[in-house]
């Protein structure tokens, strides 16, 4: 069973379980994410989902393969790229912010930080492309004849 799915199926907010469960948040989001629990963080979750301590010790993680559907997988991939591109966003416009604001105060007359923001902006925006799967060269089609092809090539080596 999986904590995050269980939660989710009650309509419980991860503040909600760490009240009824005697849990920190921290700790209920640390689990959630695949981290590893204490024996007594198990029996209190397995406790309130009434289910056995075996099954939440076994999948503490939402992202385990087997325990997903097909288009759970892909709305978890999705979620993740664009997770990546929303911290890489983040992380490029508060990098600008400062190398402006440096530039402003060092050297006014000089535009230096420009040619960093055009660079880092153009990977910027071919991240958001992939991630939004409006551009994409790599898209899963190619990955499973990429990995077909890789275990094509490891099958044919150990038969010989």
């Amino acid at each position: 069973m999986l904590v995050r799915k269980l939660r989710i199926e009650r309509g419980w907010s991860q503040e909600t379980l760490a009240e009824i469960s005697d849990l920190s948040v921290r700790t209920i989001q640390r689990v959630e994410r695949g981290g590893n629990a204490s024996l007594e963080t198990l029996c209190a979750l397995a406790s309130v989902f009434e289910v056995g301590i075996t099954s939440i010790a076994k999948e503490t993680s939402m992202y385990k393969e087997n325990d997903l559907s097909v288009d759970e997988r892909k709305a978890v991939e999705y979620v993740r790229d664009m997770k990546g591109f929303y911290s890489h966003l983040v992380l490029y416009l508060i990098c600008v912010a400062a190398m402006a604001v440096a530039n402003f105060y060092l050297q006014p007359n000089n535009l230096w930080f420009i040619w960093p923001t055009l660079g880092w902006g153009m990977g910027v925006v071919s991240h958001g492309l992939a991630a939004t799967e409006l551009l994409s060269f790599y898209n899963v089609d190619w990955e499973r004849r990429q990995i077909e092809k890789w275990l094509g090539r490891e099958r044919h080596q150990e038969n010989k």
